[in-house]
């Protein structure tokens, strides 16, 4: 149930800006709406025929809609902090979005799909480039192999300092978690 506040209260000591990033049909939008406490703002639009031969539907036939601005949520995890999460579009031609939408970040939570990791290669370089510290949430899909955390991480040359979790953008308590984990990683490169 989503909590009836509107506004966090103003004794908040943090809020922190946030992205969820990733490619095309990883689940950002999933993960954002599952556990924001607001009514998500979500620009889902549906796919028409000018996204054909654009953007690969090969991997998620079922998908009919695409996120065309990016999606806004809010978690708060106790009395002095929030998350504001900004949902990214996954498509690479919508680079300056993203670039746009890190100003004043402070991290990312940054999903992949195991099954087609060569397309988070792009989405990783640019959210180093930026600076953002972020973590991996390996988001698993029905129906696939349920690859193990080591391999992810060797298969994306990530360094050991990376956090990489499962995260099923499905669960409320499985996004806590993987959001959990970006908010400590966060403080630990602060320290």
């Amino acid at each position: 149930m989503r909590s009836v506040t509107v506004y966090p209260d103003p004794g908040f000591l943090s809020a922190v800006k946030t992205l969820v990033v990733g490619h095309f049909g990883v689940g950002k939008t999933t993960c954002i709406a599952s556990i924001s406490e607001i009514d998500p703002l979500l620009t889902e639009e549906e796919m028409t025929e000018a996204s054909v031969g654009v953007d690969d539907l090969s991997r998620t036939p079922r998908k009919r809609t695409t996120t065309v601005a990016m999606d806004f949520g809010r978690v708060t995890f106790d009395d002095d902090l929030v998350l504001y999460l900004f949902g990214t579009p996954g498509q690479e031609r919508f680079k300056e979005m993203w670039v746009e939408l890190s100003r004043g970040a402070m991290g990312a939570l940054v999903l992949v799909d195991p099954d087609r990791l060569p397309e988070s290669f792009p989405l990783l370089d640019l959210v180093e480039r930026l600076g953002l510290g972020h973590v991996i949430g390996v988001n698993h899909f029905d129906g696939t192999y349920d690859y193990p955390l080591a391999e992810v991480r060797e298969a994306l040359s990530l360094p050991a300092s990376t956090p990489v979790v499962r995260c099923d953008v499905r669960d409320r308590r499985s996004v806590t978690d993987a959001l959990v984990t970006l908010v400590r990683h966060l403080l630990s490169l602060i320290d």
